[in-house]
């Protein structure tokens, strides 16, 4: 049996063991191990994932996973996001539609200081939906905007997700993070014409809020917002400007939001320990995710899968273009039923040679659109974890009505891509002009 042949029943066997609720981390880390066995010696695999489990868990540089996360449950628990859905209230409620549109601008910043998609969602769910009920706003278009608000969390830096695309294809973070600026912010104002053009047509739809005054909008910024805003300008700010590592730019953000809280009263003993709980496990669960890919990734490698699916796309008579299309095509398919932290571990060191060093794309151009289609995955059926969460929060709306609301804002998502692929700098420029990259 040739090794190429044991990669392709390794990934069958992967699949199988995810059809049948594995955890995706122990699929990999068990058919990473059994392969690597087949391929070279038991004794070898042992050692091989002895020593990625320890480099894995030990690495000084994966800490910034856990600064950031932290950063993002400070904000969640202090309730800065709920500051952050007041001013932009203030500001764009009495717009037809203006409730969600806040809802979108409000996302979008959160997720400047989050970077997860999940909990921009949670957060929002429980600020916005009462105020859009209280304006008789549509169910499917309350929800939905929520839970597709939430991509936003990864989109706009920083960003778990740019994180881990970066230490699987070792991309400069601090790059990929100032690429996704733009798209965030084409993304917001996509999801802000879907919902202008939803309510112009029906007005009903989603009804007008009061008009507030500058007085008011200015003094909206109080209460942590404006501070929490100069906290992720410095870590951030600092971090395109190289005063800090990406570790330290964490730590700085992290260190600083919870100055913050404290300082404000915004956050309690009960809370610290909260995010603190939530923080050891959302990034219990990432590191043991990567070691498994890297468990399954060395099989890979030793399986040539990826070398010979490059020989074999570089080979098809197509322009490369269709073959990226074929390419995101399986990314989208796969994030229907994968969640998206393992998918990009996942799949990014098979498919990041074809596209990169075979088609000739731009490897952090390739990162933002990877990032964007398979945050996809988190609003379509029939995982769709954004749109469970809403649910969780308005466990009285039917998940069919939120998904209902959800396609005008897939739409506007694969408009993004699309415009991404015609005009790669958008996602290029600023890399460029900062960084000269």
């Amino acid at each position: 049996m040739s090794v190429f042949l044991v990669g392709l029943i390794g990934i069958a066997f992967f699949f199988g063991l995810i059809m049948i609720r594995m955890p995706i981390s122990y699929a990999m880390a068990l058919v990473g191990f059994v392969g690597f066995s087949i391929l070279t010696s038991v004794s070898a695999s042992f050692d091989m994932v002895a020593k990625e489990i320890f480099n894995t868990f030990t690495s000084y540089s994966l800490s910034v996973i856990a600064m950031f996360i932290w950063m993002g449950f400070l904000a969640y628990y202090s309730g800065i996001g709920t500051s952050l859905y007041i001013f932009a209230y203030k500001l764009l409620g009495h717009l037809p539609g203006g409730l969600a549109i806040a809802t979108q601008v409000a996302c979008g910043i959160f997720g400047a200081i989050c970077g997860s998609n999940t909990a921009t969602a949670a957060t929002m769910a429980a600020i916005a939906l009462p105020e859009m009920e209280k304006y008789n706003y549509d169910k499917s278009l309350s929800t939905a905007s929520i839970a597709a608000g939430g991509v936003l969390g990864v989109l706009i830096p920083p960003s778990v997700i740019f994180i881990l695309y970066g230490m699987a294809t070792e991309q400069s973070v601090g790059t990929l993070f100032m690429a996704g600026i733009l798209p965030g912010i084409l993304l917001i104002f996509l999801y802000v014409g879907v919902i202008y053009l939803l309510t112009l047509r029906n007005p009903s739809l989603g009804p007008a809020g009061p008009r507030s005054n500058w007085r008011e909008r200015i003094r909206s910024l109080r209460g942590g917002l404006g501070e929490a805003l100069i906290v992720f300008l410095l870590s951030i700010g600092g971090l395109f400007a190289g005063w800090f590592t990406p570790t330290e730019a964490g730590a700085v953000g992290a260190g600083g939001i919870l100055l913050i809280s404290l300082l404000e009263k915004r956050l309690g003993w009960e809370n610290l320990k909260k995010s603190l709980l939530d923080t050891t496990r959302t990034t219990a669960m990432i590191m043991l995710m990567l070691a498994g890919a890297v468990i399954f990734g060395r099989f890979m490698a030793v399986s040539r899968v990826p070398f010979e699916l490059a020989n074999w796309v570089g080979s098809l008579p197509l322009p490369p273009f269709a073959v990226m299309g074929m390419i995101l095509f399986i990314f989208l398919i796969l994030g229907c039923f994968i969640d998206a932290l393992a998918l990009i571990l996942l799949t990014v060191p098979i498919f990041y040679p074809v596209v990169v060093n075979t088609l000739g794309y731009d490897a952090i151009w390739f990162g933002v659109v990877v990032v964007m289609v398979v945050a996809m995955g988190v609003i379509t059926p029939p995982v769709g974890m954004n749109v469970y969460i809403v649910k969780g929060v308005a466990p009285e709306i039917p998940l069919e009505t939120i998904f209902k609301g959800i396609w005008p804002f897939l739409g506007a998502i694969i408009l993004c891509i699309i415009l991404l692929i015609i005009f790669p700098g958008i996602a290029t420029f600023l890399p460029k002009l900062l960084k000269g990259y």
